[in-house]
């Protein structure tokens, strides 16, 4: 039974100071918590005691026997604990236990809202649990209350947006929200290595644009991979029918993974089972952001084309976030450009649910020297904790709403008004000045003599020095490059 534990624990032989301590990796607990020899104790210790972890449960429910199970549940028939471990196996495995309905007794949480990021629930009759999981059997991500969660859902940046959007003349804001699309579709190219010509940024834009404006289906999905893989000569068009990998090559050309993607049978069960839970998410009012993670990080693990996966994954977190009116109308939060620039973090928020399952993968190069796996690994990209993900999300969200939106707003106004004082001293072309101001502001505001020869040189001393002074007092105090 191979699976990454995120969060061990372990019972210690002697007293431990306030029932449990931190040790290294470990949460270490006092020996009076010591559950017994059994499996089964020690399934009840980790449903009351540890973090859930969805994909644990499964190997486990997967090797253990339903008989041990079903002697456990009629032992305890009303504990909350046995009813939850009757819950979480029917709900991942599918199967039913050969046992009668629950009787009548307060239902208990699935999960403990306190403890982590729930939906609203409908009670199980069966078990007398309220099911308040993200997504189902087929697919559910697991998003923990830390602090830092709380601290973001806390902060009202949509309003935010909103209020920043409400004070400004529209026409101010339309090419705000211009400009910040371009930044984010080139920012999101350039994630993936690639310089896209004007023409492809422009197209991709559009599609971005349109997020929100259908159901997200997976028909969707592949539509939107299809505006970005115009040509489909050497990129299979639609789901992926062979493996995928991320990684570099040996000298024989063959594959050092250090991701693979689903097996390609896997990949529309896994990708419906995402949907359905992004449904359940948006009816059940998960905070937009949160939702935008578990969905969009959850596809790219997934993997499902031969290529563009990353695009369409942040594609994805545009699309959640206008459709629950997160965003202000016709705007879009660059992320990706917050993405670029913090890269590092990125990665290793990717990276935190998929680096471990490497272990747990078989596999073996084919000859055209892709991945071929050997083993079952949907549940590998079924279930996952989305908190890091999450953290990461809500991050580049708050400074797109906090800094580059009103950045890109105060730039375009004192642009807006160099503009107007240049057109009072010289009257030129609106492109020549809009590069003047350009030169000035790149060359510490002053106008480069190189450049004032080649493309300022009818300008007299006293205009450049007056036109060099309307930009320096237009962007006082408002530096060139972002935070």
């Amino acid at each position: 039974m191979c699976v990454p534990v995120r969060q061990p624990s372990c019972v210690s032989e002697k007293h431990v100071g306030g029932s449990h301590r931190e040790e290294g990796s470990f949460r270490v607990f006092d020996k009076r918590y010591w559950p017994g020899d059994q499996c089964i104790d020690h399934l009840s210790f980790a449903l009351r005691h540890e973090p859930v972890d969805l994909l644990i449960l499964k190997r486990i429910f997967d090797a253990l026997p339903k008989a041990v199970l079903e002697a456990f549940i009629h032992s305890k028939p009303m504990g909350a604990q046995t009813r939850r471990a009757w819950f979480f196996y029917e709900t991942l495995t599918g199967q039913t236990l050969d046992i009668d309905d629950a009787p009548a007794v307060k239902a208990v949480d699935a999960l403990d809202p306190k403890v982590y990021f729930t939906a609203k629930g409908e009670i199980s009759r069966r078990h007398k649990v309220r099911n308040n999981l993200l997504g189902s059997g087929d697919w559910c991500p697991i998003i923990r209350r830390t602090e830092r969660l709380e601290a973001f859902t806390r902060l009202g940046l949509a309003e935010r947006a909103v209020e920043t959007v409400g004070r400004t003349g529209q026409h101010l804001v339309t090419r705000a929200a211009s400009f910040l699309l371009l930044a984010d579709s080139r920012a999101s190219f350039e994630i993936e290595g690639e310089r896209a010509p004007r023409s492809r940024l422009e197209r991709w834009g559009k599609a971005v644009l349109q997020a929100g404006k259908n159901a997200l289906t997976l028909e969707e999905i592949i539509r939107l991979h299809s505006v970005l893989i115009e040509d489909t000569r050497f990129v299979f068009p639609g789901l992926r029918p062979d493996g995928v990998f991320l990684g570099e090559r040996d000298h024989l050309g063959d594959p050092l993974p250090e991701f693979i993607g689903a097996r390609p049978e896997d990949i529309e069960a896994l990708c419906t089972g995402m949907l359905n839970a992004n449904v359940r998410m948006k009816e059940t009012g998960l905070d937009p952001v949160l939702q935008a993670a578990a969905t969009a990080f959850g596809f790219v693990y997934v993997h499902p084309f031969q290529d563009g996966n990353g695009r369409v994954h942040r594609c994805l977190i545009h699309h959640v976030l206008a459709e629950r009116g997160y965003t202000p109308p016709g705007m879009v939060f660059p992320v990706s450009s917050v993405m670029l620039d913090r890269i590092d973090e990125y990665r290793r928020a990717l990276q935190a649910h998929s680096m471990p399952l490497m272990d747990c993968i078989e596999w073996r190069p084919t000859a055209d020297h892709n991945v071929e796996v050997l083993n079952e690994t949907a549940d590998l990209y079924r279930y996952f904790d989305c908190t890091e993900q999450a953290e990461f999300l809500y991050a580049c969200v708050q400074r797109t709403v906090e800094h580059d939106l009103p950045r890109e707003i105060e730039y375009l106004r004192r642009h807006d008004e160099a503009m107007a004082r240049i057109m009072e001293v010289v009257d030129m072309p609106d492109r020549l000045a809009q590069n003047l101001i350009l030169f000035i502001r790149q060359n510490n505001g002053r106008l480069s003599k190189r450049k004032r020869e080649k493309d300022f040189s009818a300008l007299s001393d006293d205009e450049v020095l007056a036109l060099e002074t309307i930009v320096q007092n237009a962007f006082d105090g408002f530096s060139l490059h972002p935070v």
